[in-house]
């Protein structure tokens, strides 16, 4: 009798500890809030790209990476992978010289952004409200703006290669101006003078009535901007890297990323914290990190990144992108995480957008698998192009952001806080990503681009 009540309790004892095994990983509420009280703290002063509170967001990615049992990525000897930028400061006032016409800071021009250097050429009018038809040129000025966007403009005239472009000053470029902390935008790049995701973007004026006027006439003649000088300020940007380790060499490497910068502190010294922006995504790495470094070993091997400077351009992941731990061509495809941490009004509940869903088949073959991902509802705002899966898209990786609200009031503003975040939100979107990462990482699937879908 004894025997078979040992012999029973074994039995049981087996089936419990089978079912502690099977039972699904949950990612827990208190991990969450404990990171994101750490990451968008006034401790960090808001993980100013490029900055020593950006090293530190990193150094605590980087140990938590290392508790979960990652490894340094191939070919590295840590967890932390550091870039140098250089960044223009201007020490002068703007003058723009159009024909007859010369008009400075001090009477109706307003320099959103600058490369730090001095620019010249021809002016083009642009009379049509028809952006799709944008003509290549030096200088561009922006006649009637209409409905699109400043943004749309500025992108439309960096694909054209344009040095200068010129519009008229409405809420747009006051908007932009308030982004870069009330003070003009420069562009950074990496001390080997590459820029970032996408290219040079265009200097940026905006003008009065009155000037934009008296601008509009030199159409055709030679322009200058003259700066009255600038300086280089040197600084570093650091990346996380954790690797865990697949059993299947040859299947290749899933990459899953988000970025921990954020703004900084403002002039006025007002932190901006940035906990949906992008310290949910971060978040989300972690996380999934943990999950599926507590599981049994993949067959993929999985690179867990946290890049540096997103917001100065991308430089953290161009500078990946340039040096990776492996080779690119073992990257089956990158999932980014970007603001997560609220729900958009505009989906279901509990759903997630994946910005360029229809690019590739990644989207619609995880959606298939369960994931609770669709398409970007906002494809003017052009978002593909603006998360760090673009550095990896540029070099032929299937490469895709993941977001909540990606037009969230609290974006780039002060009230992007703990306080304004949805936590349970947030906590049950990392847990819907766990299940198609996953999937990632067990499967032969491998994402393919759709045609035209590639970014040139």
């Amino acid at each position: 009798m004894l025997k078979h009540r040992l012999a029973v309790a074994a039995s049981l004892l087996v089936f419990v500890s089978s079912a502690a095994v099977a039972r699904p990983w949950t990612v827990k509420p208190e991990w969450v809030a404990a990171h994101e009280a750490f990451l968008a703290s006034d401790a960090l002063r808001g993980r100013k790209s490029a900055s020593p509170d950006e090293a530190i967001a990193a150094a605590y990615v980087a140990a938590q990476f290392q508790s979960y049992g990652l490894m340094p990525a191939p070919g590295m000897d840590g967890y932390l992978q550091t870039a140098g930028v250089v960044t223009p400061r201007l020490t002068g006032h703007a003058v723009l010289n159009a024909g007859a016409a010369r008009v400075s800071e001090d009477d109706g021009l307003t320099l959103l952004y600058s490369s730090g250097k001095p620019v010249s050429g021809n002016l083009a009018v642009v009379p049509a409200d028809d952006i799709a038809n944008l003509p290549a040129g030096d200088i561009l000025l922006i006649s009637n703006s209409g409905k699109t966007p400043l943004s749309g403009w500025w992108r439309a005239a960096r694909s054209k290669g344009v040095k200068l472009l010129i519009v008229r000053e409405s809420d747009d470029s006051r908007a932009l101006l308030k982004r870069f902390g009330g003070q003009t935008g420069t562009a950074p790049q990496l001390d080997s003078g590459q820029n970032g995701m996408g290219g040079a973007r265009p200097d940026l004026i905006a003008l009065s009535d009155a000037a934009f006027a008296q601008v509009t006439a030199a159409n055709g003649q030679a322009v200058t901007l003259d700066l009255g000088g600038a300086t280089l300020e040197r600084s570093l940007t650091t990346n996380a890297i954790g690797y865990l380790e697949g059993s299947d060499p040859s299947a290749g490497l899933i990459l899953v990323t988000a970025h921990l910068d954020h703004l900084g502190v403002q002039p006025d010294g007002t932190i901006m914290h940035g906990a949906n922006d992008d310290a949910s995504g971060t978040v989300a790495v972690l996380e999934v990190a943990h999950a599926l470094a507590a599981g049994k070993k993949p067959r993929r091997g999985i690179l867990f990144v946290a890049y540096g400077a997103e917001e100065i351009g991308g430089l953290g992941s161009t500078y990946f992108g340039e040096h990776p731990p492996v080779p690119l061509e073992k990257i089956v495809a990158n999932l980014e995480f970007e603001m997560i941490g609220a729900q958009d009004p505009k989906m279901a509940k509990g759903e997630l957008m994946m910005t360029g869903f229809e690019r590739s088949n990644l989207g619609e073959t995880l959606k298939a698998k369960g994931a609770k991902v669709t398409s970007d509802p906002y494809p003017d705002q052009h978002f593909f192009e603006r998360s760090d899966n673009y550095s990896l898209a540029l070099k032929g990786i299937v490469a895709h952001t993941i977001s909540g609200w990606a037009v969230t009031p609290t974006y780039h503003d002060k009230t992007d806080d703990i306080a304004h975040l949805d936590l349970p939100f947030m906590t049950q979107a990392i847990q819907s990503l766990i299940v198609p990462v996953k999937y990632l990482v067990n499967s032969d699937f491998r994402p393919e681009w759709k045609p035209g879908g590639k970014p040139q």
